[in-house]
């Protein structure tokens, strides 16, 4: 039975719904918590220390197989945690957005959310809505689908009346009304997604190549181990030390913690950006984001207020020009004679061509596009009634081959669209018309004209020619007031900007300069205009006064995102439309408007602007660079303390134990779980520098920078000073070089060892917030995190050289007087070298991120 023309009821829709439950697909059949430790217990870290304990228990050392089976599993609950709450926030963050649906529910028109819709509901479909459950087609105007995300073929689909539209589709172009016939488990998605929930998601860039450093470090532990074990039996160590050795080697040189700690970081950057209106739908996107070299900006929305207002209409011989405030229906008319009788005929006729409304809730407000409802309340102000029902007529969309919209009422055609395309279609244009299109443009105005003819026929494919101009409607969308200040950050940062926009090229060019996008030597160019080569349109867009290309399609979109990539940029795109979805995915980050955005755009995007502001995207790229340099922070971190840890074993081997062993297997592991995780993971929160934005980014995590300060720097200084603390106990307990020492003197020279490394990590964790400011220059607010990581390092040393069992399990008693003495004089040490180093780099111009105080972009207001 076809749906009735005034839609279901409220009452009705709800005693659907409670008999049939929303319109939801069965939750995906995720990893169960047990699965997910599991697979933190089994991957190729955790692999090779049980390979060790297991090792360990055969050599007949169980103390040591439990310590370290102990420390895996501490481990594995660490990113097992980690791991469930960034899942956890993730899907908290994709519900921000629900997807909605025009309906008709009690003969009107009004906007639910998808998972609302119930069995017989009336549906309106219109280009870059997402078909919400599985539907009938009643009516339908050109109606074409994109079906690939169900049936995997790509291209449009084109549907009449009585089709089936499946759930998960999307509207491309045309429109249609069509009544629910299934929902929620019951639709062919539902079939879809029970099959895919099988289907793993490949892991992001960033995490393969973290991964791969992973394993080359785990390569190089074994092998190191295995290599200095087997030199130190040569040497003529006892084959159970050797094999002691070769595991205190391999287990010194993994970062244990460095998988988690990313993933915190990357999990944290995505929830601080969701603050401010920026929702991250890939994790690794954060990361990517910082990498921007380029972005391709719409103007409506992005740039601007995304508030269209009609400001002038021009009838041939005659301007009026409208002032009112926001959408309410109130507006003053001045320049004519008898104003409302100019206007009223030009905004009823454009009014039969739009879908979109302004509607009154607590304030009028949009309901559907905006440009839509400017028209919509342009007719409000002359005279329409808000009551007066929807003139019946057949219209035909707006696409952007066609940039025009017609609807054939009895009796009469009218064509509303962008002036050229519907100018060419006029009979003749009264003079004066193109001067005043000129001048409106040049004002920086959007501009439609409206035209019209008789016709008693039905539709046919020259019906849209020989048409009466009946006037120009100059629209206003004011420029976001934060705009210039983030196109400015965009220029420090060495991220080129370009805006693509379908608007009229003088209309584009007068906001990209009150903007501030564009400078005199700026480029302006239609999109029909590009050069064919791929190459040539990078060298022209790569512009360091901006670029402009109007008129733009969406084809041209992607072919600028695929010039621009294989120009070596990494690219942001914004878009909104149905059609912008092959650029979103092109880019490198497809940044889609949460806003006016269509469905089909946001789940093609990887970032989504709740509030469609540029400014929003360029503070998420600022954290992006934020979090990426937290990354090369807790790396410096992590293998700074690798060095040292390993230091006291090759030493060791290549003296063949005629100087004793600094530190044990017992203690590598208590430092690398116990008191590095809790700075790594501070650092993994600092905030964005005032100078992180100015310059090119670094495209590698780790490159000769990380690797110099990490082992040549500050790894070499806190090797040296633990095994310097180490030499002078055992010196002033009477040691002589080859000799055997106590075994309390050798404890204690060990926990003086032990101590050392710890308080040098303290002030390695500090020296790591900055890349060019020395520590004694840094203001301990800017990450109050490091310091309350720094104060439980201290307590956990404390804790571990204090307590007599704990301590004598490691290896290490208390230092003593002169045992802290040196220990705190290594990290003293440290901070100097460390200072001393940023110095000699800053004489020399290195390039530094510029990092000197907290300073982010302002928040989008």
């Amino acid at each position: 039975m076809a749906a009735h023309p005034r839609g279901l009821t409220t009452a009705e829709a709800e005693r659907r719904r409670a008999d049939d439950g929303p319109n939801e697909l069965p939750d995906a059949a995720s990893p169960t918590p047990v699965r997910l430790l599991v697979r933190q217990l089994t991957h190729l870290l955790a692999v090779l220390l049980w390979v060790a304990a297991g090792l360990a228990l055969l050599a007949q050392m169980p103390s040591l197989a439990i310590a370290i089976a102990v420390i895996v599993v501490l481990n594995a609950v660490f990113a097992f945690w980690q791991e469930y709450r960034a899942d956890r926030s993730t899907q908290r963050l994709r519900a921000l957005l629900p997807a909605g649906a025009r309906v008709v529910r009690n003969g009107a028109v009004c906007t639910v959310e998808v998972r609302d819709l119930v069995v017989g509901d009336l549906v309106l479909l219109g280009a870059g809505d997402r078909v919400g459950a599985d539907m009938r087609v009643l009516t339908s105007e050109n109606l074409t689908l994109d079906e690939s995300l169900t049936t995997g073929e790509s291209g449009a689909v084109a549907h009449r009346a009585g089709d089936t539209l499946m759930a998960g589709t999307f509207v491309l172009q045309g429109e249609a009304r069509a009544e629910v016939a299934a929902t929620g488990s019951h639709t062919t998605l539902a079939d879809i997604s029970a099959l895919s929930a099988t289907a793993q998601r490949p892991p992001s860039p960033l995490t393969v190549q973290l991964h791969r450093v992973v394993r080359v470090v785990a390569i190089i532990a074994a092998g190191t181990g295995v290599l200095l074990g087997s030199v130190s039996v040569a040497l003529g160590l006892p084959l159970t030390e050797a094999f002691l050795f070769s595991v205190g080697v391999a287990v010194a040189l993994v970062p244990e913690g460095l998988l988690p700690t990313v993933t915190l970081s990357l999990a944290r950057g995505a929830q601080v950006m969701a603050r401010r209106n920026a929702l991250i739908r890939r994790l690794d996107a954060v990361e990517t984001l910082g990498a921007t070299t380029f972005i391709c900006t719409d103007k409506t929305g992005t740039l601007t207020q995304n508030r269209m207002s009609v400001v002038e209409v021009v009838v041939p011989g005659t301007r009026v020009h409208v002032s009112g405030t926001g959408y309410e229906p109130v507006a003053t008319f001045s320049g004519a004679e008898e104003p409302v009788a100019v206007v009223a005929p030009i905004a009823e006729a454009a009014l039969t061509c739009v879908t979109g409304r302004v509607v009154h809730r607590t304030t009028w407000t949009v309901d559907g596009d905006p440009m839509d409802a400017a028209i919509h309340c342009l007719a409000l102000r002359a005279g329409h009634s808000p009551a007066a029902a929807a003139v019946e007529g057949e219209r035909r969309p707006f696409t952007a081959d066609r940039m025009i919209s017609s609807c054939l009422v009895p009796g009469r055609l009218y064509v509303l669209g962008a002036p050229e395309h519907v100018l060419a279609r006029c009979a003749q244009v009264a003079a004066g018309v193109e001067d005043d299109l000129r001048r409106l443009t040049g004002q920086g105005r959007r501009v439609l004209a409206v035209a019209s003819r008789a016709w008693t026929h039905g539709w046919s494919d020259d019906i849209e020619r020989d048409l009466e101009l009946m006037g120009l409607l100059a629209l206003q969308d004011p420029p976001r007031p934060d705009v210039a200040i983030s196109l400015r950050a965009c220029r420090d940062a060495g991220i080129g900007v370009a805006m693509l926009t379908g608007d009229h090229p003088r209309t584009a060019c007068a906001i990209a300069h009150e903007v501030g996008l564009m400078g005199p030597d700026g480029v302006v160019i239609e999109g029909s205009d590009l050069p064919r080569d791929d190459a040539a349109i990078a060298a022209l867009l790569d512009n360091r006064d901006g670029a402009v290309v109007a008129r733009v399609t969406p084809a041209d979109k992607l072919r600028i995102a695929r010039a621009l990539r294989a120009g070596g940029h990494v690219v942001a795109m914004t878009g909104d439309g149905v059609n912008d979805a092959p650029a979103l995915r092109e880019a490198d980050v497809g940044v889609a408007m949460g806003a006016s955005g269509s469905d089909v755009a946001r789940e093609s995007a990887d970032l989504v602007l709740l509030d469609d502001n540029f400014a929003t995207m360029v503070a998420a790229v600022e954290l992006g660079r934020a979090t990426f340099q937290n990354v090369r922070r807790f790396l410096t971190f992590h293998l700074t303390d690798n060095v040292a840890e390993l230091a006291p074993f090759v030493l060791w081997a290549l003296t063949a134990g005629q100087f004793p062993l600094a530190i044990g297997v017992l203690q590598v592991l208590a430092l690398d779980i116990g008191t590095d995780m809790l700075p790594a993971l501070a650092l993994g929160t600092e905030p964005p520098r005032k100078g992180i934005m100015r310059g090119h980014r670094r495209r590698s995590v780790i490159d000769r920078a990380v690797l110099a300060k990490a082992f040549l720097v500050l790894g070499a200084t806190e090797a040296a000073a633990s095994l310097g603390a180490f030499a002078v106990v055992l010196v002033r307990g009477g040691w002589s070089w080859g000799a055997t020492p106590s075994a309390a003197l050798l404890a204690h020279a060990s926990g003086t060892a032990f101590a050392t490394i710890a308080i040098c990590q303290m002030a390695n964790a500090v020296a790591c917030r900055s890349t060019t400011r020395p520590v004694w220059r840094l203001d301990p607010r800017g990450n109050p995190l490091v310091l309350v990581a720094v104060a439980a390092e201290a307590a956990l040393l404390v804790v571990f050289l204090g307590v007599p069992d704990l301590a004598e399990l490691l290896g290490g008693t208390w230092p003593g007087t002169l045992g802290w003495g040196l220990a705190l004089g290594g990290g003293i040490v440290l901070v100097l070298v460390d200072g001393l180093a940023k110095w000699r780099r800053a004489r020399l111009g290195a390039d530094a991120t510029g990092d000197a105080a907290p300073g982010p972009i302002p928040a989008p207001r």
